[in-house]
């Protein structure tokens, strides 16, 4: 491996450290000349860059120049004076502050003697790792053609890199390796990265590509150190993505049992507990329906990230779209709608300006499926319409009227709310008041004039007064329970 330090050991190169000796362990992949002010686009990482600095023209431009070569990976900058008869120090500043390694080249050295010089110790370097690459490209395929899975292979390509390794999904599940202490923060790093692999705290993020896949629910490739330029990483990664193939293919092959099941769920037909026993499932056994929408109305991305966020918690889980919604039914366990919320959380960053809208029924044996899928649409509207890019509400978080109501029209619920409260809202627009308000805390202290007085900071008689006037307004009688529920319903409507 050629490090920069190597440079400086050559005798015929005749470079001189100027700055950054600290940096000097890094590894040069290759040679790149330039006179480019900013040559940022054309360096991909591992380059000892070759400059004569006639883009130099102000202390600005150095900055520029040194900036572009750190974002973008550069092993170190090789400047010759010649033309500009020393190195400025606005270069050497610069070069500290983004810690880019700078060489001096003698003024009778070219730069085509540089470039062949590293250019042979690279190809020495590469025909003395070929054979070993080739060792452990066939070890690591020997775990594959065994049907080894995802745990063996990444236990062999540890081995092999003499590295912990893991694999991550979006959902900031391990699925195969030791855990990893912040997988949230490298899921989030791997979604705003420009480009991959990237070192994120001593630790290399490599993509795992699927052919067609969605990038919302992918798997990432996880390694301790450096690997952005390691060849048996690389090829780690290329093996994972074969058995994350063979898994969504098993996933897709099972949610062929989805769509005759959901279409029975949703539309009243059918026996269920047979189609339930057809399944796999025993029909008495409790399972969850979940429902799920996504603001820009795609449908397969969503999908996806569902099944990712179940594989853990519900692995046999049945995943399907009907229409413009993604629908779910997998058996019930132990906090099962947090992990649902956790992984879809993690996912998040992944999202961009897209929002998904998650409702989970309460557990239900085969024969309330139908009434669980209600649940479920009901508890998706109620998400719908709380903030976030994310939200996930469960049928048992919600009270009873709540989820009444999340099954009433938008537009419907307006108009119910105006029939009720239009005479009050109408008089809180004209005087500026808020008998609205006042009711509200009225009828949720069960009508206790003693409690919501002291939570408005009002005087009792000041709230029996504002409280007279909303019955006025409205001619209702506050002491009749049946108006209190239709009030109670109404503020809620809104």
């Amino acid at each position: 491996m050629l490090l920069v330090r190597d440079l400086l050991r050559m005798p015929e190169l005749r470079l001189r450290a100027v700055v950054g000796e600290e940096w000097f362990e890094r590894r040069v992949t290759g040679v790149y000349g330039t006179e480019l002010p900013n040559p940022a686009r054309y360096l991909s990482g591992g380059e000892l860059v070759l400059s004569g600095l006639l883009w130099l023209r102000s202390a600005d431009a150095c900055e520029v120049f040194a900036r572009a070569l750190a974002e973008r990976g550069a092993a170190a900058l090789a400047a010759s004076a010649a033309d500009v008869g020393e190195l400025p120090e606005a270069l050497l500043a610069a070069c500290r502050r983004h810690r880019v390694p700078l060489l001096e080249v003698p003024a009778d050295l070219s730069f085509a003697a540089i470039t062949g010089r590293v250019a042979l110790e690279l190809a020495a370097e590469r025909v003395g790792d070929a054979g070993a690459l080739l060792g452990h490209h066939r070890r690591l395929l020997t775990v594959v053609a065994d049907g080894g899975g995802v745990e063996e292979l990444i236990t062999a390509g540890a081995a092999e890199l003499r590295a912990p390794c893991r694999v991550l999904a979006t959902t900031g599940h391990v699925v195969a390796g030791p855990p990893l202490p912040d997988p949230a923060g490298l899921v989030r790093e791997f979604f705003q990265a420009e480009r991959l692999p990237k070192v994120v705290r001593r630790t290399t993020v490599l993509p795992i590509a699927e052919r067609g896949g969605s990038r919302l629910a992918a798997w990432l490739l996880v390694v301790d150190g450096d690997r952005v330029h390691d060849e048996v990483a690389a090829e780690l990664a290329s093996l994972v993505a074969v058995e994350r193939a063979r898994v969504v293919q098993g996933r897709g092959i099972a949610n062929r049992a989805a769509g005759p099941l959901l279409r029975e769920v949703l539309s009243g037909t059918g026996d269920l507990a047979n189609r339930v026993a057809a399944v796999g499932w025993d029909p008495t056994e409790p399972l969850r329906v979940l429902a799920a929408s996504a603001s820009d109305g795609r449908t397969g991305p969503v999908a996806a990230l569902l099944a990712e966020v179940l594989a853990p918690i519900a692995p046999h889980a049945l995943v399907g779209a009907v229409g413009a919604e993604v629908w779910a039914v997998a058996p019930s366990g132990a906090a099962w709608v947090e992990a649902v919320r956790s992984g879809l959380r993690t996912a998040a960053p992944g999202l961009g300006s897209t929002r998904v809208a998650v409702g989970v029924s309460s557990p239900a044996p085969a024969a309330g499926l139908r009434g669980a899928a209600a649940e479920a649409t009901r508890a998706r509207r109620l998400g719908e319409r709380r903030p976030g890019r994310t939200s996930v509400v469960a049928g048992e978080e919600i009270a009873f009227h709540q989820l009444l109501l999340a099954g009433v029209p938008e537009e419907l619920r307006a108009s119910l709310r105006r029939r009720v409260l239009g005479p009050v809202l109408d008089y809180d627009a004209e005087h500026g008041s808020d008998l609205v308000g006042t009711l509200r805390v009225f009828l949720d202290r069960g009508g206790s004039w003693t409690l919501a007085a002291a939570e408005l900071h009002v005087h009792v008689n000041t709230l029996r007064y504002r409280v007279g006037r909303v019955a006025e307004l409205l001619g209702a009688d506050l002491s009749d329970f049946a108006v209190r529920v239709d009030l109670y319903l109404a503020l809620q409507a809104g």
